[in-house]
């Protein structure tokens, strides 16, 4: 069975991580969704928040779950047997960190491979920062974020 994990801060959920996510399912027998807390970001919506945003719009994959750690995803990764980390890449930024990072998974455990999977050109642009900032705006995300969650995203900046 191939498991992989797709580790990310999820702060919140984009189209472009449920892409991921999508084309992940259909590659992979299970798929770990799992939510990390990142000490070099302040997050806008709470570990609970962005599991549960997360479970409601990979619901209709049986092969998807939902999970959250702190601390080396390689430990998480160990903990749960897993040896695949699956990374959405959307520009060349991304790929100078997230390369780097997987230098160090390799290093810290050599059974870990990282797969690099390129977004979707339509979501090329798309990062949970610039939606935080656009719903903070009150701008129109509707186009940004499955519809499920919409709601929920926007409520944080509504009250």
């Amino acid at each position: 069975m191939t498991k992989a994990i797709y580790p990310g801060s999820f702060d919140p959920v984009t189209k472009g991580h449920l892409d991921i996510i999508k084309r992940s399912s259909k590659i992979m027998d299970q798929v770990t969704v799992a939510v990390l807390e990142n000490p070099r970001k302040i997050a806008t919506y709470d570990i609970e928040e962005r599991v549960q945003m997360l479970k409601i719009v990979t619901e209709p994959y049986p092969n998807v779950e939902v999970d959250y750690y702190e601390g080396l995803l390689i430990d998480y990764a160990h903990k749960n047997k897993t040896n695949i980390i699956i990374k959405g890449l959307r520009a060349m930024s991304d790929f100078e960190f997230e390369f780097q990072m997987a230098l160090v998974n390799q290093k810290l455990n050599p059974s870990i491979e990282t797969l690099f999977m390129m977004t979707n050109n339509k979501y090329s642009y798309l990062s949970s920062s610039i939606v935080k900032e656009i719903a903070g705006l009150r701008g129109d995300i509707s186009s940004l974020v499955p519809p499920e969650v919409h709601d929920i995203i926007i409520s944080k900046y509504r009250s």
